[in-house]
């Protein structure tokens, strides 16, 4: 069985076909492939990255002292938002701090889809206070603004310098990422993302200085997260890890983080939406998001991020959000080139699939990708403040984003356009059709 790049569907074939021809075929396959496509699965050397310490479960946070004694850091600057001042979740942290008597400022100036105004502003209050280390408190937007803040106290210049992937020489400041959100992943991954300004687009930066000196998933901080933020963080993991498993460069590595991360996602979403306070669900999310998080940064993303990083530095989509409104369409559009692994991908959200062709397997898959949306609440591209007018510049910089180039096939511009439009209107129509019944 071939896929549209006229390739034998490796994983397909391990639904359906074992012959000694199909294997030769395989063969002679994989040497095309690993040219044209350069997969890194059990090619030539790989290196894995992740934080150098972490910690996953309730009350980690009473170990933060522990690991600033580590660094020998007489003040830090802790980085947030004014929305977990408020809530009193950043004062949780805090508190613990004070316990311990370790001086700390508090930045707390942190928005959705950070700008490099809100990184310059950050980085100004970190120089100016002495502060030797970093603490994040957050879902993406604080930790990102975080790395950034680290990368430049390192190596100087603008974050637009540090656009693409490893263009920083030093390691950047010790950052400890207290992760609220069960969805970003940037408590773990090499990745941040800022949004320029000028162009209304989101740069992602891959960069292996800004791993966290800790990373750290304390179930017990997003207890309080509303049912709308829970759901769009939960997706946002979700995506994470399939468009890992199914990117041009997966390993096995990634793959087994990736799977699993599906199966917690499938299982505990729903119950952490439906019951904040269910503490096995939060948790099930917090190792589901961590694992995401270190598939994709030790693999890649793909044109779903492509897309949303558009949304958000256009239209302050929170990511999340506009991953989850992305993800069927891409995935649809991605399915001809990737059927055996999203056939797997269905098996692990607990579809019932083993006596169904790899083609009904794989859009059992994207059938219960909506299905979880549905059930969760994820609203249409169409209410929210997206515009067609934007769709060609949307399309043609969703084209350069990082994430794009590692999406399982190169898409065109009128694919990309053809993608957005069909995912603005399909929202449309359903909405006709729920006020005619």
């Amino acid at each position: 069985m071939k896929n549209a790049n006229g390739l034998i569907d490796i994983e397909a074939v391990l639904w359906e076909d074992k012959s000694d021809d199909i294997v030769a075929q395989i063969l002679s396959d994989f040497e095309r492939f690993e040219t044209e496509n350069r997969t890194m699965e059990n090619i030539g050397m790989v290196e894995l990255y992740q934080p150098r310490h972490t910690l996953i479960g309730r009350d980690g946070i009473t170990m933060i002292p522990h690991f600033l004694q580590r660094l020998s850091a007489k003040k830090v600057l802790v980085i947030t938002d004014k929305g977990l001042v408020k809530i009193g979740t950043a004062g949780k942290v805090t508190a613990v701090l004070d316990d311990a008597n370790i001086e700390y400022m508090i930045f707390d100036g942190v928005e959705p889809n950070p700008t490099t105004k809100i990184v310059y502003q950050a980085l100004d209050f970190y120089t100016k206070s002495g502060c030797g280390a970093l603490i994040a408190i957050g879902g993406g937007s604080p930790i990102d603004v975080a790395k950034a803040v680290s990368i430049l106290s390192a190596n100087g210049g603008r974050i637009e310098d540090y656009n693409g992937v490893n263009k920083s020489k030093k390691h950047g400041a010790p950052v400890i990422a207290v992760n609220t959100t069960a969805g970003t992943g940037s408590e773990c991954t090499r990745a941040y993302v800022v949004t320029d300004e000028d162009t209304k687009s989101k740069m992602l930066m891959v960069d292996t200085n800004c791993l966290a000196h800790l990373a750290l998933d304390d179930p017990m901080l997003m207890v309080g997260m509303p049912p709308s933020l829970t759901a769009a963080t939960g997706i946002d993991a979700l995506t994470h890890a399939i468009e890992s498993y199914i990117c041009n460069i997966h390993t096995p590595y990634t793959d087994a983080l990736a799977l699993e991360s599906i199966r917690l996602v499938s299982k505990a979403l729903r119950r952490a939406v439906r019951d904040g306070s269910d503490m096995d669900a939060r948790t099930d999310m917090c190792w589901a998001e961590y694992m995401a998080g270190l598939s994709f940064s030790n693999a890649g993303l793909g044109l779903v991020h492509g897309i949303a990083h558009q949304l958000g530095g256009f239209y302050n989509i929170p990511h999340g959000l506009a991953n989850a409104i992305m993800l069927p369409r891409v995935l649809e559009y991605n399915r001809p080139y990737c059927m055996g692994r999203l056939a797997s991908v269905a098996q692990a959200m607990g579809e019932k699939v083993d006596n169904l062709s790899v083609d009904a397997a794989s859009k059992k898959a994207i059938e219960a990708v909506r299905k979880l949306c549905a059930d969760v609440k994820i609203p249409p591209l169409c209410e929210t403040k997206f515009s067609m007018d934007d769709i060609d510049t949307l399309a043609a910089h969703a084209l350069q984003d990082t994430a794009t180039q590692t999406n399982i096939v190169r898409p065109t511009l009128e694919d990309v356009k053809t993608i957005i439009a069909k995912t603005y209107y399909e929202g449309i129509i359903m909405k006709q059709v729920k006020v005619n019944g």
